[in-house]
């Protein structure tokens, strides 16, 4: 599934294949025991995604809730969007590291980290790099962009 309609998470887990569906949601429960408190998860740009709701933030560039972490079941491969280490250098540099230690091909585009299985993660360098952004300091990092 490349992009899906879906406009709610209970639907777009229930398009996917079971075993495409198993997998989602393990990196789901993955995302939700280390996302820090102040973001909602929700369906955002056709995956789930954790965001900072409008009502929290609501001046961002495109009028939509700011986007912390994505999760989508594309074609080939499974995609973890991960603003937070797109917008913070050392965030990238833990990650990096951390899959370098664990001896795996860290797949990673800007924010993009592409999986063709759960084998591919290393849970607690992706756990990590989702602990360590709160709203406030995710706030601050997209304001910061914005003003270059």
């Amino acid at each position: 599934m490349a992009t899906s309609k879906a406009t709610t998470v209970d639907e777009y887990l229930a398009e996917l294949p079971d075993d495409r569906r198993q997998v989602v949601n393990a990196v789901r429960r993955l995302v939700r025991k280390h996302i820090p408190t102040g973001y909602r998860e929700t369906m955002a740009f056709g995956m789930i995604g954790w965001v900072i709701p409008l009502e929290r933030y609501p001046t961002t560039y495109n009028k939509q809730p700011l986007q912390y972490v994505g999760l989508a079941a594309q074609k080939n491969h499974y995609a973890l969007y991960l603003m937070g280490v797109y917008a913070d250098s050392s965030a990238e540099r833990a990650l990096k590291a951390a899959y370098a230690k664990a001896g795996k091909k860290l797949d990673m585009g800007k924010s993009c980290l592409r999986f063709a299985s759960l084998d591919d993660l290393v849970p607690e360098a992706v756990g990590g790099a989702i602990a360590t952004v709160s709203p406030d300091d995710f706030i601050a990092l997209y304001e910061q962009s914005r003003r270059r």
